[in-house]
Formats: structure tokens, C-alpha cells, sequence
């Protein structure tokens, strides 16, 4: 009884290592695909410019970036997949290949793309991969998008900068050309500044935007203080 139970065992594991590595395989040709897109420019509207990132709980990410001079508004959302419409439940299943992205419309002439991506690495674990903090999953992975050839630029001297920090190799963050942005559900949208006492802001999130501020106070709004 103990041998066939140890043979259904291994043979249970074996076939979820495949699986994995068949998933995992999946992932990066997924990546691979995409790298390979043409990037979608988003036009300047009413003066203002968009930029994209995905970097953990899109709550997080959206409050750092609206603590930022010249940052208008930071919205939550879905970025990166394969899949139509995201909801929150689909991209938390690791199948849609979406992460929980946000869009930045921000004032050109006050903070720069460059400044951005600053504030994206100067706001996360560099070295993390899938996740931040303890958020764990490919929906939860760091991803930059560049629109066009300048910020494709600027993005991979950032990434070779931080690389002489970490270690080549050692920069979890995935370089995209943009696509498209899938708007969040309402509920997330300025979750932090709504829900102040919510455990999950008081114990990750606030934390996370706080120590960003005291790391950049030059780039912070006046009345940006958490």
C-alpha cells in the first residue's frame, strides 16, 4: 500500500513539475511575443501625457505615483495580457497574463518620463520577481511600457543603472511595448485615500509610500505628506 501510494505520489508531483514547466514555458514565449509588438502611442490630451507600469498591488503603486509634482491622476487598472475586458477575480488567476497596471497622466513640462521610471524603481523591491512584497503571482509582476523609441531609451539605461546596483541579470522588471490599458474596477480607484484604516493600507501600502517620500522629497507634491 505505501509503494503504490508513494508511485501515485511521484507520479502526481512529476506531473505538476510538468505543468509548471509547461506554464512557465508558456510565460516566456508569451513574453517573447509581446516584446516583439509594435507599441500604441497615446496621444497627448489637453496637454497631458499617459504612462504605464505594473509594480505589485496597483493601490500601491497608484498612491505613490499621486504623491508625485505633475502627476494629475493615477488610475488603476489591468496591463500586459492576452485577454479581453480583465475583471480583478480573472487577472488574480494568473491566466489572463494581465497585471495589475496604472495609468499616469502627468504634465510633461513638470515631471519627465524619466523621472517616472525614477519613481518606479525608487518605489519597489528592484529584485522581486512576480510580486512586491507580499503580493505573489505574474498578476502581480513588474512590468514597464514604452510607447515609442525615446522611452524604450530611457528605460534600458535605467535598468542597466540599477543592474550595477543589483547585479547583472537581477532586475526582475519586464521592458513591453504598450498595447492597451484595461480600466480597473471602481472600487480600486484611490483605494488608499479611501480607505485609510483598511489593514492592508496601514501594513503594505502605506508603508511602501512612505518610505518612497522620504527616499524622493524632491519630486512630491506639497501637499503630498502621508
Amino acid at each position: 500500500m505505501k509503494k503504490y501510494l508513494f508511485i501515485t505520489w511521484s507520479f502526481a508531483l512529476l506531473t505538476l513539475q510538468g505543468a509548471c514547466q509547461s506554464n512557465e514555458s508558456y510565460k516566456k514565449a508569451e513574453a517573447k511575443a509581446q516584446s516583439e509588438q509594435t507599441p500604441i502611442v497615446v496621444p497627448t490630451q489637453d496637454g497631458l501625457d499617459r504612462a504605464y507600469f505594473a509594480s505589485g498591488c496597483f493601490w500601491c503603486v497608484e498612491a505613490v505615483y499621486e504623491s508625485v509634482k505633475g502627476v494629475k491622476e493615477s488610475i488603476s487598472g489591468y496591463s500586459g495580457g492576452h485577454t479581453d475586458n480583465p475583471t480583478y477575480e480573472a487577472s488574480n488567476t494568473g491566466l489572463t497574463g494581465h497585471a495589475e497596471a496604472v495609468e499616469i497622466i502627468y504634465d510633461a513640462s513638470v515631471v519627465s518620463f524619466s523621472d517616472l521610471v525614477d519613481v518606479y524603481f525608487g518605489s519597489q523591491n528592484v529584485t522581486q520577481v512576480n510580486g512586491q512584497g507580499p503580493d505573489r503571482g505574474s498578476q502581480y509582476r513588474s512590468i514597464i511600457f514604452y510607447q515609442n523609441d525615446e522611452q524604450k531609451k530611457i528605460i534600458d539605461e535605467k535598468v542597466a543603472e540599477q543592474e550595477k546596483i543589483h547585479g547583472a541579470g537581477n532586475v526582475a522588471a519586464q521592458v513591453l511595448p504598450f498595447q492597451k490599458f484595461w480600466l480597473g474596477e471602481a472600487y480600486h480607484q484611490d483605494f488608499e485615500k479611501r480607505n485609510p484604516n483598511h489593514g492592508y493600507i496601514r501594513n503594505v501600502s502605506a508603508p511602501r509610500l512612505r518610505r518612497f517620500q522620504k527616499k524622493f522629497p524632491q519630486l512630491l507634491k506639497e501637499n503630498s505628506n502621508h
